[in-house]
């Protein structure tokens, strides 16, 4: 069962809890970073992207960044912009979205779960990515990245959430220039914590990584290393544990996450129509952008002009991975006509996040950076519930979750 603790969560001050909140760092890059922090000294991308305080052209791998991390969260700390909350908690942290609201609880989750396969992973990590992480959190001291976790809905807890937010007031209320509404709460008194850590031992087997792979896999890594190292005295030690917000799967949507290719393989539009059409049926729809609207269907923007894809039976197995239509694109098209055997690693893919919309395929198409583009329909959340029950993992880039947690409000100090 999970194992999740309330912590004294380090976070900004009521009056500043907008201008601190950040993006995701592996959501931008270091000059999308760099802009949005302009002129803000309280901005949470000095930590997360530190990189944007130091000079042009140096390696974001590289140890000043991480010691600009570190010294930067001092700052935050030394001049009050954040503080450490005066006893352990849980915390609400509430999303609203396009009139689509998400809750989630704020706590932190048992590294010795995410060991022993109570965190459930659908994705690979990389090494190298894995070491980033490793590095910042080692040099801050902190845990700065939320991993996103989802469980089965527990009516008992929906129901105390609800309850505590119906009855106190929140510590944060406010709106990004996203227009995303984020607003949290603090649960301090000792019989809701309580009853909180109960439900989720008795009631939730397990919970599953939406995302934040590399965030998780990161953590484990750093636990192991200060246990080698004999850092860790105490099973109550904050290194044991990390950073997580986790959310009752009914609220949950999961957008699209297309693909962009370079060129066709040494294939001419024709030829590639004509290929395409042993395992899909091919239909012409025009010049406008349209979403694939069910499962085995595909959009693909082609030389001006978009075309429906629908997978022939035959096409794909019914297992948990063959019927992913990432699976299914992945290995009729990509691997079998245009020739991308490893999609993490070659550099004639690309990926776009479905919250850019069809536009955006489009504009990476005609700029004539990529040759063609495929929409696809997203994941269910079931179907990344089931291929983490079965131990498999997705292709990479299949999901993409949105709206985002903001980095800064609440970090957690190992």
């Amino acid at each position: 069962m999970a194992i999740i603790r309330p912590f004294n969560g380090l976070r900004p001050t009521e009056d500043l809890a907008a201008k601190v909140a950040a993006r995701p760092y592996d959501v931008l890059s270091s000059e999308e970073a760099k802009a949005a922090a302009s002129g803000n000294p309280y901005s949470y991308y000095h930590v997360s992207k530190s990189e944007i305080d130091l000079p042009e052209g140096t390696d974001t791998h590289s140890k000043p960044v991480y010691d600009k991390a570190a010294e930067n969260l001092h700052r935050m700390v030394q001049e009050g912009t954040l503080f450490l909350e005066p006893q352990a908690a849980y915390y609400i942290y509430k999303l609203v979205m396009n009139d689509r609201a998400q809750t989630g609880l704020v706590c932190v989750s048992a590294i010795s779960d995410y060991n022993n396969g109570i965190i459930k992973k659908h994705e690979f990590t990389r090494p190298d990515k894995e070491l980033d992480r490793i590095n910042h959190i080692k040099t801050t001291k902190a845990q700065t990245g939320n991993v996103f976790l989802a469980y089965n809905d527990v009516p008992e807890v929906n129901a105390l959430v609800d309850h505590w937010q119906e009855h106190n007031k929140p510590v944060y209320d406010f709106t990004a220039e996203d227009g995303i509404q984020h607003t949290i709460w603090v649960i301090n008194t000792p019989a809701a914590i309580q009853d909180i850590t109960t439900l989720f031992a008795e009631k939730v087997p397990c919970t599953y990584i939406a995302d934040g792979h590399h965030r998780a896999a990161s953590a484990s890594l750093v636990q192991a290393a200060f246990e080698k190292e004999g850092k860790i005295t105490s099973v109550d030690n904050p290194v044991n544990y990390f950073l997580t917000t986790i959310f009752p799967a009914s609220q949950l949507a999961i957008l699209d996450y297309n693909r962009v290719v370079k060129d066709l393989n040494g294939l001419s539009k024709e030829a590639l129509l004509s290929r395409l059409d042993y395992d899909f049926t091919v239909e012409e729809i025009g010049h406008l952008p349209q979403q694939p609207s069910m499962l085995h269907e595909f959009s693909m923007y082609l030389d001006g002009r978009w075309y429906r894809l629908v997978a022939k039976e035959g096409t794909y197995t019914t297992d948990p991975i063959g019927i992913l239509d990432v699976t299914i694109l992945s290995n009729n098209i990509l691997d079998k006509l245009l020739g991308i055997k490893d999609q993490r690693t070659d550099k004639r893919i690309d990926f776009v996040g479905g919250i850019r919309g069809l536009n955006e395929l489009v504009k990476r198409v005609d700029s004539g950076e990529m040759k063609v583009a495929f929409a696809l329909f997203p994941v269910t959340i079931q179907q990344l519930f089931d291929i983490a029950d079965s131990g498999n993992v997705m292709p990479p880039k299949s999901t993409w979750f949105e709206p985002k947690l903001r980095d800064g409000l609440i970090t957690h100090i190992i």
